[in-house]
């Protein structure tokens, strides 16, 4: 767990595996941040664990920075 215990926020796109029927999250930027769950709740807990991980090893490099989620209306 981090030394410094204050809170950061990540955003999180999630999407429902069509197969599996799970939810399917990932932080955009952050390599190794995905992780699923059968529900919200679930799903959250599981990322929420991965993110507390990879921080362990430091401030890992971004890919890329998140920046929005447009939706686009099409006839």
């Amino acid at each position: 767990m981090r030394k410094d215990r204050s809170l950061r926020a990540f955003p999180v796109v999630v999407e429902r595996d069509p197969q599996t029927q799970l939810l399917v999250g990932h932080v955009p930027g952050r390599p190794g941040a995905h992780s699923q769950g059968a529900d919200t709740e679930e799903l959250i807990y599981n990322l929420r664990e991965v993110i507390e991980m990879l921080l362990e090893d430091g401030e890992p490099e971004l890919e890329s920075e998140f920046v929005d989620v447009q939706t686009i209306q099409v006839a």
